[in-house]
């Protein structure tokens, strides 16, 4: 497991001083190093919470800007906590650079995977709710993730994948997609969705999420890559 960057640096980047030490460090603790950092455990439990705190977040802050209607807030929401968007944010912090990781998961570039990224960035969220509250957790997530927000509106990121492969199943194909929920993996607490889409009895595709509403997304992105609709 290879030092990491220091962690003071990661405090002044992102303007957040922790009381509390050992939760910063828990949530730069990659599953692959867990037995190498037994003091630390990993960032699944903080990703887990950080996840959650994030939409609520992200939430309050579309409620209070737009009188959109709930169908497109969603949307635009989608587009603000997606992976992709949440592992550019983490590229932009070098977050990749403070990870404990196992040797073998740095060697296949472990540090730069889009998914590793994306839930560092989601188990720093949990640490600093945790650490300094709610009012320090809105004004980082503010700072460095929904300040994107017309950004992504102006890239379209908000017409998500399941939205447009309904879209699409119902022009050329005249049905609706359904999805189901094929494995359900890990504990209560940090549970791994897979889910597939259907169109009709065929099953086009599957996805795996920390949530059935992100498997649904992963399943559907996957289908239109399969179609060759996207």
């Amino acid at each position: 497991m290879p030092p990491p960057a220091s962690s003071a640096l990661l405090e002044k980047t992102i303007g957040v001083r922790f009381h509390d030490k050992e939760l910063l460090m828990q949530a730069l603790v990659h599953r692959s190093a867990s037995r190498e950092s037994r003091t630390h455990g990993n960032n699944e439990r903080l990703e887990f919470l950080g996840d959650a705190v994030l939409e609520l977040v992200t939430t309050e802050y579309l409620f209070r800007l737009s009188g959109k209607s709930e169908g497109e807030l969603t949307n635009w929401r989608s587009a603000l906590v997606q992976g992709d968007h949440l592992a550019v944010v983490a590229r932009e912090l070098k977050l990749g650079e403070y990870l404990f990781m196992s040797r073998g998961e740095e060697a296949s570039d472990g540090r730069n995977k889009q998914s590793t990224l994306a839930n560092a960035l989601e188990a720093l969220i949990g640490a600093i709710y945790l650490d300094r509250g709610f009012e320090t957790v809105q004004e980082f997530c503010l700072q460095f993730i929904l300040q994107d927000l017309a950004k992504l509106l102006a890239a379209g990121k908000h017409k998500d994948e399941k939205s447009l492969f309904q879209e699409i199943v119902q022009d050329k194909v005249g049905v609706t997609p359904h999805y189901e929920v094929v494995e359900e993996d890990g504990p209560d607490h940090d549970k791994k969705f897979t889910s597939a889409v259907f169109i009709g009895a065929e099953e086009v595709a599957q996805g795996t999420g920390n949530s059935k509403q992100r498997a649904e997304q992963a399943a559907a992105k996957e289908a239109l890559k399969v179609k060759g609709w996207k």
